[in-house]
C-alpha cells in the first residue's frame, strides 16, 4: 500500500511525465538537426567538403575503428582528463577550504586569484613545453591552468556566503572551527560544489584538447589539429562528435553520483 496521498502520487507522475516530454525533445531536436544535415548533403545544398555530414562522420569514426586507432585517441584523451579534473578538483575544494579557515590569506593573494584565472592560457603554451617539455606533463598542466582557478573561485565564493545564521548558532553551541565546517559549510554547500565539478570536466576537456593540440601525437585533440593540417575535416567534425559524446557522459556520471549523495544524505 502507497504511503504517499493520491495528490502527491498525482504529482510525481506529472513529473514524470514532464520528464519524458523533455527528453523524447532533446531527442528530436538532434535527430531533426542531423536529418537536416545529411539532407542538406545528399542535395548539395552545402558543400561537404567543409561542413562534412553525419554520415561521412560515422564512416570516418568507423575507418578509425578499423585500423585500431578509435580507442586509443579515446584513451589517451579521457586519461587525461580525468586525471586533470581530479586533481583540479581536489586542489580547487582543499584550496577554498583553506581560504575559508584563513581570511587573511584570502584576503592576500584574492587579486592574483582573479589575474591568473583570467590570463589567456593558449599564451602559456609555450613556456609549459620548455618548463615540462612536450609530453602528457605540460597537457595536464594546460588542463590544471583552465580548471583549477575558476574552481577555487567558485567554490570559495560559495563556502564565504553559507548562511550565517547556522555558523553563528554553531558557534553557540561553543563548536570548534573545524565542527562548523565539517557540519555547516560543506554540507550546505553540496549543491554548489557539484555544480563546480559539472563546470570543472567541461574545462578539463578544454584545457586537455587545447594541450593535445600544442604537443600531443595521440588522442582526439591530435585528430583534430592533424585533420585540420591534411584538410580532412570529416576527421576533424568526427573528433569534435567524439568529445561531444564524451563531454555528455562525464556530466550524466556527475549527476549519477549527485543523486546518489542525496539519497544517501536525504
Amino acid at each position: 500500500m502507497s504511503t504517499f496521498s493520491k495528490e502527491h502520487q498525482l504529482f510525481l507522475k506529472q513529473k514524470k511525465k514532464e520528464k519524458r516530454k523533455v527528453i523524447l525533445f532533446r531527442i528530436f531536436i538532434l535527430i531533426f538537426f542531423l536529418g537536416i544535415w545529411e539532407l542538406a548533403a545528399k542535395q548539395k545544398w552545402i558543400n561537404t567538403f567543409l561542413s562534412s555530414s553525419p554520415s561521412m562522420i560515422l564512416k570516418t569514426i568507423f575507418q578509425l575503428f578499423q585500423s585500431n586507432d578509435l580507442w586509443q585517441h579515446i584513451g589517451i584523451t579521457v586519461y587525461e582528463t580525468i586525471l586533470s579534473f581530479i586533481i583540479a578538483s581536489s586542489i580547487g575544494i582543499g584550496v577554498a577550504a583553506l581560504l575559508w579557515w584563513k581570511p587573511v590569506i584570502a584576503k592576500v593573494i584574492d587579486p592574483y586569484l582573479t589575474v591568473l584565472n583570467s590570463l589567456p592560457k593558449v599564451a602559456l603554451g609555450p613556456l609549459l613545453i620548455i618548463w615540462v617539455g612536450a609530453s602528457t606533463n605540460s597537457i595536464i598542466l594546460m588542463a590544471l591552468l583552465i580548471a583549477t582557478f575558476l574552481s577555487i573561485i567558485d567554490i570559495y565564493q560559495s563556502f564565504i556566503t553559507t548562511e550565517s545564521n547556522y555558523i553563528l548558532l554553531m558557534k553557540s553551541f561553543h563548536a570548534k572551527k573545524y565542527q562548523i565546517f565539517l557540519k555547516v559549510v560543506l554540507p550546505s554547500n553540496f549543491q554548489n560544489i557539484i555544480n563546480s565539478l559539472k563546470i570543472n570536466i567541461g574545462m578539463s576537456f578544454i584545457g586537455v584538447i587545447m594541450g593535445e593540440l600544442l604537443v600531443s601525437k595521440k588522442g582526439l585533440g591530435y585528430l583534430i589539429m592533424y585533420g585540420s593540417q591534411v584538410f580532412n575535416i570529416n576527421l576533424v567534425i568526427a573528433s569534435v562528435f567524439l568529445l561531444g559524446v564524451l563531454s555528455f557522459s562525464f556530466y550524466y556520471l556527475i549527476c549519477l553520483l549527485e543523486k546518489k549523495l542525496q539519497k544517501k544524505n536525504g
